[in-house]
């Protein structure tokens, strides 16, 4: 049977109350009493109770992250970082995936917001007015969403699409179709409108649909029907959809089409040809969100959104266009 806190008091000569102080307020006891006790716990293996400590001080030690899809090879390396940074603030993460569903978002996030004591939300399906209401209950940082008043960690596609024009525009491509799978308050569309207009590229845009590989198999028809010479892709699961789809109708890439990807996930270098895509560093998001997210638990909220940038990659999946009669 587990140690108890009297078993660990009597051993070390304290009362229960000073041992319950040592793992709950350490800077309460001395550093001598503290020894003892500590020294105690480890030779009869006790271990406090982190439900009864949770219910003491009211805090969880835990933070929340909601992701649209952990099977997006993109999200894995950024949970993964994010957990290694709230262990380094002295927390540890819950992960949820809502599946791309408001539905599934509200439930998740119910579940889950008794149990931690802050939440990291990724390009949310919530309304504003819910997410306001959400902010009031509990410390909130959204991710690639601005709602007035919440944190928010701002991953700017500006630079990387703008360098992925430049390429293009250098290979002698005057268009590209963008394969578009964000929701209206994104705005990833008009962005990407923008940026290669000002670089004097046209844009034909197909979509919304899901982000999914799926989705890059049906574009890629639809882009080489249009004349596509260049296809920008939402994120690399599509272009590696994208990609399949291609070789499947035996087209040549870069040689007839050539493919830009978005986020430069491990599937991006592995992929045949391996995929030229724009860059965003998982690492820089994780620390950002999880930094963010312990400020605004500590009441440091921030004046204006944190952002993490991003840079093109070239690889083997683009190349100079082909003359068209």
């Amino acid at each position: 049977m587990a140690a108890t806190v009297r078993e660990v008091a009597q051993l070390a000569g304290v009362s229960p109350s000073t041992v319950s102080r040592v793992f709950t307020a350490p800077d309460q006891v001395q550093e001598a009493t503290r020894k003892r006790v500590t020294d105690a716990a480890q030779q009869l293996g006790y271990r406090p109770d982190p439900a009864a400590r949770t219910l003491r001080s009211g805090r969880t030690e835990s933070l929340g992250l909601v992701v649209p899809d952990i099977a997006n090879p993109f999200f894995p390396p950024i949970v993964k970082a994010m957990q290694a940074r709230a262990r380094n603030h002295g927390y540890t993460l819950l992960v949820a995936d809502c599946d791309e569903r408001e539905a599934d978002e509200l439930e998740t996030i119910d579940a889950i917001v008794k149990k931690v004591d802050g939440l990291v939300l990724w390009a949310s399906t919530l309304s504003d007015g819910r997410l306001r209401e959400l902010a009031a209950e509990i410390p909130l940082v959204l991710v690639n969403r601005h709602v007035e008043g919440i944190p928010e960690l701002r991953i700017s596609l500006t630079p990387g699409i703008s360098q992925a024009a430049e390429h293009l525009r250098a290979l002698g491509h005057t268009s590209c179709v963008f394969v578009n799978c964000s929701r209206p308050e994104h705005l990833r569309g008009k962005s990407i409108r923008e940026t290669f207009d000002a670089q004097g590229l046209s844009v034909v845009e197909l979509g919304p649909y899901d982000p999914r590989f799926e989705t890059g198999l049906h574009a890629a028809t639809l882009a080489v029907a249009n004349g596509a010479t260049a296809i920008l892709a939402h994120n690399d699961l599509v272009a590696i959809g994208v990609l399949h789809q291609l070789a499947r109708s035996g087209v040549d890439v870069p040689g007839e089409v050539s493919v830009i990807g978005i986020d430069d996930t491990l599937l991006a270098a592995m992929s045949i040809p391996a995929l030229t895509t724009i860059r965003i560093s998982p690492q820089a998001v994780a620390t950002q969100a999880a930094d963010l997210i312990v400020e605004t638990i500590n009441g440091a909220v921030p004046d204006r959104p944190s952002e993490v940038g991003s840079r093109l990659i070239p690889r083997a999946s683009t190349g100079p266009a082909p003359h068209r009669a």
